[in-house]
């Protein structure tokens, strides 16, 4: 119920700002999407946007608790053209646009936080099973337009680290006529992961078997869930602009199956407010 509470506070707060929002548009963005930050206005050289964003979201993957999350948001970005240099958060990464129609993105991800620890779990579920540290990630991403304005297109996503890769396709829409990259869209994703990466989030090996109880679970690659990932983003002024984001993810029967996996959903929802320079 907390969870379809947070949503619905998301979608009145897009709604009523879309009424009320006072800022013109400040620039064609790099692609009109809100999913896809852009801070430069539509000029070349620096673009910077800092601000803060709370999230609701799951405590772990597959976890059944939630929890209230303050993060930085934003980024410093450096627009040449069709390219933009960007450093987001522990991020660092290039895009560009090629023909009006394939964006592309690689990013270097740096870990800004652990990946798991047992303390995540308040109702000690991951006790015995270890910490798990966060690792390096190399992101590639492409993006195709499927008509001039981008209002629908095909994604899909690589990230690849040493404890395996997860693959990410979808198909989006969006929403809105705004050229500066506000408005809303929505995306439906299919995730797969290899099984070093299944093993990671939802494995248990004999070792953590026998500290923790929990019965040993060795997952194969293959299908990891479906998803839905609705985005919002609205300037409240020449500088002000509001953002927030939903998503859910519905698990495959392999992911529900471990015993790490105590729902068979996972969500999250956050809103936040950056300041654009």
């Amino acid at each position: 119920m907390k969870k379809f509470i947070g949503l619905t506070l998301v979608l009145f707060v897009q709604v009523f700002f879309v009424q009320t929002a006072i800022g013109e548009e400040s620039g064609t963005a790099l692609v009109p999407l809100p999913s896809v930050d852009d801070f430069t206005r539509g000029e070349d050289g620096w673009g910077v946007g800092l601000g803060l964003g709370i999230e609701y979201e799951s405590a772990y993957e597959g976890s059944d608790e939630y929890e209230l999350e303050v993060d930085p948001a934003g980024a410093v970005q450096w627009r040449n053209g069709n390219d933009i240099y960007y450093w987001a958060g522990a991020a660092l990464g290039w895009r560009g646009l090629r023909s009006q129609a394939w964006l592309f993105d690689v990013a270097v991800a740096f870990p800004f936080e652990e990946g798991r620890e047992e303390s995540d779990s308040e109702d000690g579920r991951l006790d015995g099973l270890g910490d798990i540290d966060g690792s390096t990630e190399i992101v590639l991403q492409a993006r195709r337009a499927l008509d001039s304005d981008w209002r629908y297109w095909l994604d899909g996503r690589l990230i690849a680290s040493e404890d395996g890769s997860l693959g990410i396709f979808g198909a989006g829409r969006r929403f809105g006529d705004q050229t500066d990259g506000t408005g809303s869209d929505l995306s439906l994703v299919l995730v797969f992961h290899d099984s070093d990466y299944a093993n990671r989030d939802f494995g248990i090996t004999a070792e953590q078997a026998a500290n923790s109880g929990l019965a040993e679970t060795d997952l194969d690659g293959g299908f990891r869930s479906i998803g839905l990932n609705y985005t919002f983003r609205y300037f409240l002024s020449d500088n002000w602009q509001l953002y927030g984001e939903a998503l859910y993810e519905h698990f495959s029967s392999d992911v529900r199956d471990s015993p790490i996996a105590r729902s068979d959903f996972e969500a999250e929802v956050g809103v936040g407010a950056i300041y654009v320079f």
